[in-house]
């Protein structure tokens, strides 16, 4: 029950049916009637763990008194109700624990002191790699292989679940865990030790947003600041300004939900919502399903926001009744909701600090890319402009004028008949640059002979087709809509290309069963879509190797080719090292990309080949209607599914349950390991931090440009060969096949700081034209090219700190805290940026890098900075004294020693993450507080 000291006298009690809750009503507080629902939401959390110390009555008052004008300055601690962790970032979390119980015993305190005091959950959905596509066995041999490579992470997360209180894991085949969150694990108001009060989360990833579709509170934060909030730390934050997204009007037919969150992305993104909460209200939002609702929440890091929130009305009520939850529960949200002003009422608008307006019925089908979720683009105008972006992926002297088949290509297919488009049973070829016409777009068609037959590749060819990703995958409406699609087209006898790597990995075990019980699932498979596992696959860069054949012909020719999936990311590199260019689009549209083969495309004006009578199909011919959608829906879904899937959601396969899991309060670490080892965080920690210094004579690691992301920085996919992470695996005896991902390696910090700005795409401007994971290195004579993991340790060795220089919104992207950790580890002191991403700047503090910005309006550009010169850091020794700075003095001083000076903005925005930069980090300062306590 209650800990509050209760200022406000707001204790009480609601009574729902014959059960009765203790609540903190914000009746009590005056000014908490006119606030943004999401405001209500962090008010109640302050009236509700009012401490009088970190937590005060001015807290609350402050957040009753809102000024939506107002720019943020005033710090609370946000304390979340649950953490919930998938396993590439979970992983970490958890090998921290278990050091920080080794260093408590170390430091003389008692090592069950560690454990969650919130409730934590881990989804393992990150590890699903699609080795094997388009077969009928494909998601055993893919869950097999899962288990053969991530056996060891497995058994140490299932010591962590006996080790740990209040600690429980969904094993691997089960679902995507934002999909899981919102069809089992949210119950939207929490009830818990006899009180009821709003579910919030944190999570480490940053979709956890998607939640938000359910009236929950919550958002992506770095690994660091989940363990901090496992361990009871509230979350130090800002009141933030809240933008109204009024939404109007009616999504017209062949519209997708898709379409409309990359509209929104777009428009979000031109606004400026970085640091912000977005919340959706007017008439418009009951028009809006939840599965909807939770597609836009979900994209909240494309747009860039902290939380894209719907407040709770009777569609909420009727998807948790959908998805299983209790009628008992469903009583109480409603009642919850309605005592505390949080059900939402058009009538009622609240204020907001900034305003915006989609009519839905403005909406139009869309794509995004090739390398980021908000440049959109019209479907109506996907040709032009992929023929525009194609000209940066090639050789500059490419041929202007149609290009003629190469002699290879003109032996095969006759240049006199260049239109035979689809791959028919007779052994017929597709030519795909001459089936468009090659005009106005570079042009190299390369024959290939496959498995599947023989074929031509050209730049622009679409190579993997994935329904993929935590986005999409939840939302029947588009689900549905691609199986429909897939029927039509096999009905009029079309075919997906033959050099398409096809995906089929839905978020839950639901989607399945509605898949089957509408009997489409014949006709996914006959198109490729085979099921190739419950998890984000594609999305994260778990694609898998593509055909050897095909991966040959791009290499050696070096085209560029492209892949479309239904997620929300398309950073560079990310998807596929084979792959150059990357879109996002609806499930149905991914499969009709499937069946064109090119992004070199019009869908209104180029057919996708003929059916059984020789007609030319169009898409139109084959895009399902709305009404036969919502149709399949009706009959195609049901309760049942839910509590059926979710009934032994803990209990996993024969696999899960036949690991050997080791035993123990503290975890026995295995030297050999190359999966879990143990961090360098705590060692040689003593109880009082040692002062913070200046930086004096530091180097530049790296000098980067605009949009470098978190996945720039630590790639989560493929370790390429040659590279530090695959020497130290060669030097551990780890075949190449069996290197794995990066994301899965990040229980061990060993070749994780070797992964950090490892990026095959990744441009350090310190090297001309150059990519990937190098630097020039000062320490040896001439400044030679290096791998940036060998320069860093020449660095440490010679006692040299190191700075990173980048532009704007640096740290985009997924909330991975490897991007800091390996930063630190690295020996990087500070990050100057032209601006931040929210959650990598605050998890740098986390590992005690300081991160500053350049003054308003100049950048490493304008100051002519080139990365050569030794930089010296004034300003952070005041730290020391309790202040933190304004700004802090930077001298870059040139070769010729010529200085530039300029004072950058200190990012350390809170007391709270002052303390923890001061420790050293936020896992420090949650140590020395723990034994302390």
């Amino acid at each position: 029950m209650s800990t509050s000291i209760d200022s406000f006298g707001a204790k009480g009690t609601l009574e729902v049916g014959e059960n009765s809750y203790e609540i903190f009503r914000l009746s009590a507080v005056p000014g908490t009637e006119k606030l943004p629902y999401s405001l209500k939401v962090l008010a109640e959390n302050l009236l509700r763990t009012e401490d009088g110390a970190n937590i005060t009555a001015d807290h609350i008052r402050a957040i009753a008194s809102w000024d939506p004008s107002a720019e943020p300055s005033i710090e609370i601690q946000f304390t979340p109700a649950r953490v919930i962790m998938q396993d590439f970032t979970g992983v970490p979390c958890i090998v921290d624990l278990a050091t920080m119980r080794e260093a408590v015993t170390t430091l003389g305190g008692d090592p069950n002191k560690v454990n969650p005091l919130s409730p934590a959950d881990m989804v393992i959905d990150h590890s699903v790699i699609l080795d094997v596509f388009g077969q009928a066995d494909a998601l055993e041999r893919n869950v097999d292989l899962e288990y053969e490579r991530n056996g060891e992470r497995y058994q140490f997360l299932r010591w962590g679940q006996g080790a740990f209180d209040d600690f429980k894991v969904v094993p691997p085949g089960m679902g995507i865990v934002h999909q899981v969150n919102i069809e089992y694990l949210a119950p939207t108001v929490m009830s818990r030790n006899g009180q009821a009060y709003p579910d919030t989360c944190v999570g480490t990833d940053s979709h956890t947003t998607m939640v938000n579709g359910l009236g929950v509170l919550g958002w992506g934060v770095g690994g660091i600041e989940a363990e901090a909030a496992m361990l009871g730390q509230p979350v130090s934050m800002l009141i933030p300004r809240v933008v109204g997204f009024k939404l109007s009007g009616e999504i017209k037919p062949g519209v997708t939900a898709t379409d409309v969150v990359l509209t929104a992305t777009e428009m979000l993104r031109k606004h400026g919502v970085v640091g912000k909460f977005v919340e959706f209200y007017g008439n418009g939002v009951a028009e809006v399903p939840l599965a909807n609702r939770a597609t836009l929440g979900n994209m909240s890091p494309e747009f860039g926001s902290t939380a894209a929130i719907f407040p709770i009305d009777a569609e909420t009520i009727e998807y948790l009744r959908l998805t299983g939850r209790s009628d008992e529960q469903l009583a109480l949200v409603e009642a919850y909701a309605k005592e505390q002003g949080l059900w939402h009422n058009p009538d009622k608008e609240p204020v907001f600090s900034e305003y915006i307006e989609l009519d839905l019925g403005t909406v139009v089908p869309s794509i995004a890319g090739p390398k980021r979720p908000q440049d959109r683009i019209l479907l109506s105008e996907s040709k032009t402009a992929f023929r525009k972006d194609i000209h940066n992926y090639v050789e500059e002297n490419y041929p202007t004028e149609h290009t003629q088949l190469d002699e290879a290509v003109e032996e095969s297919f006759p240049a006199s008949d260049p239109a035979v488009l689809s791959f028919a049973d007779d052994g017929a070829v597709d030519v795909l640059s001459a089936a468009n016409g090659a005009e106005g777009r570079p042009s190299k068609p390369v024959v290939v002979k496959s498995d599947a037959g023989e074929f031509v590749l050209d730049h622009g060819a679409v190579v993997v087709a994935g329904i993929t990703s935590c986005t999409n995958t939840s939302n029947p409406s588009v689900m549905l809509g691609a199986a429909l699609l897939a029927r039509n087209a096999v009905e009029k006898g079309l075919a997906t290309k033959p050099w398409v790597k096809t995906n089929m990995a839905p978020g839950s075990q639901v989607v399945t069963d509605y898949y089957e019980k509408a009997g489409l699932w014949p006709y996914l498979e006959k198109l490729g879509y085979y099921l190739g596992g419950y998890g984000c696959t594609t999305c994260i860069g778990n694609t898998g190797p593509l055909p050897e054949a095909v991966s040959k012909a791009i290499n050696d020719n070096d085209l560029s080719v492209t892949a479309v999936l239904s997620g929300n990311r398309n950073f560079e590199g990310r998807i596929s090292p084979d792959v150059k260019m990357n879109y996002l689009a609806s499930p149905p549209l991914v499969i009709a990309y499937g069946l064109a083969g090119t992004m070199d495309f019009d869908f209104e004006t180029d057919s996708l080949g003929n059916d059984t009578d020789g007609n030319p199909v169009y898409l139109k011919d084959i895009w399902p209607s709305t009404q036969e959608i919502e149709e399949t829906i009706k009959s195609s879904i049901d309760q049942d599914m839910f509590r059926k899937s979710y009934a032994t959601i803990f209990a996993g396969d024969s696999r899960w349950q036949n690991l050997e899991t080791p035993k123990g309060d503290t975890f026995e670490w295995d030297v050999n390991s190359t999966y879990v080892r143990k961090p360098p965080y705590f060692d040689g920690m003593t109880m009082d931090p040692a002062p913070v210094k200046d930086i004096k004579g530091a180097r530049v690691l790296a000098l980067l440009g605009d949009s470098v992301t978190t996945d720039h920085i630590s790639p989560a996919g493929p370790i390429k060969v040659g590279t530090p992470a695959a020497q130290y695996l060669d030097s551990h005896g780890v075949e190449r096949a069996d290197y794995n991902s990066l994301g899965s390696r990040r229980g061990n910090h060993e070749v994780m700081i070797r992964g950090t700005f490892a990026n095959i795409r990744l441009r350090n401007q310190l090297l001309d034209d150059v990519s990937g994971g190098y630097t020039r290195d000062f320490t040896q004579e001439g400044a030679p090219q290096a791998f940036i993991y060998d320069a860093s340790q020449n660095y440490q060795a010679a006692g040299i700190p190191l700075v990173v220089l980048g532009g704007k919104e640096y740290g985009s992207g997924s909330s991975r805290d490897w991007a800091a950790k390996g930063t630190s580890l690295l020996g990087v002191k500070a990050v100057i940026t032209e601006s931040f991403e929210r959650i990598h700047r605050s998890n740098l503090i986390g590992m005690g890098v300081v991160p500053l910005q350049f003054p308003v309006g100049e950048s490493a550009g304008s100051l002519k900075l080139d990365g050569t010169e030794t930089f010296d850091i004034e300003g952070v020794e005041k730290l020391n004294e309790g202040v933190t700075p304004k700004t802090m003095k930077v001298t870059a001083t040139r070769e010729n020693g010529e200085k530039v000076v300029f004072d950058a903005v200190v990012r350390i925005d809170t007391p709270g993450e002052a303390d923890y930069y001061r420790n050293g980090g936020i896992l420090q300062y949650v140590l020395r507080n723990m034994i302390r306590g």
